[in-house]
């Protein structure tokens, strides 16, 4: 990508956010996959290994930059203010979720940080990106999209048909692929023989760049400039970012049945992104020990915390299972709900008491 300029990250408090956003994305990983572990959550997936790429990414946006993500860029949704609570209602599917308990945990939305809701289908989120940042370009505003997806996601159709959408109607859009290795238990030797996924983007006309996934100020930089770009000359830009899932899939998945524990172990170790920023920042004499005890401390806290609230807060009642699709539901519909509602007091010892019919 011509005239990717350097820009300098020199503000302390960017920078400390963007540390402090990223330990919590581990704290908060460690402690949710343990619930799920305990049988308190059903579901969830981590960010490790990648942190870097949702917070640096998320830190050269604005907040009206709309974003698609895929299902591991919980760090955005921190970044624009989303709150620990507000990710526990979520994976504890209660009355409080913004998607009142009808999806997944981890499957976060939130219209008011322009944040839209997680899909598990994947790259459905791409092409929805091209026509979000089509809109911003017709409405002439000062904005663009991005969407998250893996290097799974690169061997779509919707990627393919989304990339040459947005080359051809000039949308200001930045397409930022998480290459890490693995598309579940595919490696990427499995899906393609091209070189990585920059060139994929090249050939469609887009403007591409490859980054280094695990360094925070790379990946600052590259969102920044290519948020620039987007808007600036009206045109899309593809990231790709290489870096490892440290973690595993989801909950679902156990990683070491396809690849190697030691290999694993030594991305986490070697290559921890949180570690590697974390030591640019002390250089620059903008944190210390004291500082990283008191704020892990404090992180450990609140989330346990908010778990502990989330998982004690009621459900969202039956009706909310019917509405929000239709205007006037039809008849099918309302027949179903109240076969759910007959079923539910038929068997009132099968159901929690907060559930009413």
């Amino acid at each position: 990508m011509d005239s990717l300029w350097p820009i300098i990250l020199s503000s302390e408090e960017v920078a400390v956010r963007m540390y402090s956003n990223m330990v919590t994305l581990q704290i908060m990983d460690t402690i949710f996959y343990e619930a799920q572990r305990q049988g308190r959550i059903s579901f969830y997936a981590t960010t490790i290994g990648e942190e870097a790429i949702n917070i640096a990414s998320a830190a050269a946006l604005t907040r009206d930059d709309v974003i698609f993500p895929q299902y591991r860029e919980p760090g955005p949704l921190l970044w624009r203010g989303f709150t620990l609570q507000e990710i526990a209602h979520q994976c504890f599917s209660n009355k409080y979720d913004n998607g009142k308990g009808r999806q997944m945990p981890i499957h976060y939305g939130s219209n008011k940080h322009n944040y839209f809701t997680v899909a598990s289908t994947v790259a459905t989120q791409v092409p929805h990106a091209v026509g979000a940042a089509y809109s911003l370009k017709m409405d002439k505003k000062d904005a663009c999209s991005i969407t998250y997806f893996g290097d799974g996601g690169s061997s779509e159709g919707d990627f393919h048909a989304a990339l040459n959408f947005a080359a051809v109607m000039e949308a200001p859009v930045i397409f930022l692929c998480r290459n890490n290795g693995w598309a579940i238990s595919t490696p990427t030797s499995d899906q393609f023989r091209s070189d990585g996924v920059v060139v994929k983007g090249q050939a469609y006309g887009v403007r591409s760049i490859r980054v280094d996934g695990n360094d925070a100020l790379a990946i600052y930089n590259a969102v920044q400039a290519a948020r620039e770009m987007a808007i600036s000359e009206e045109r899309p830009v593809l990231i790709e970012a290489l870096t490892y899932r440290v973690g595993h899939h989801s909950t679902s998945d156990d990683s070491t049945k396809y690849r190697p524990a030691n290999e694993i172990e030594w991305w986490r170790l070697a290559r921890d992104p949180v570690a590697r920023f974390r030591k640019w920042i002390e250089r620059n004499g903008w944190w210390n020990d004291m500082a990283e005890s008191e704020l892990r401390n404090s992180l450990r806290q609140q989330l346990l915390h908010s778990i502990q609230v989330a998982e004690n807060i009621e459900k969202p009642p039956i009706e909310d299972i019917f509405n929000d699709v239709y205007d006037v539901p039809p008849s099918n519909l309302r027949e179903q709900e109240q076969w759910v509602k007959d079923t539910i007091k038929k068997h009132p010892l099968d159901y929690p008491e907060n559930i009413s019919a």
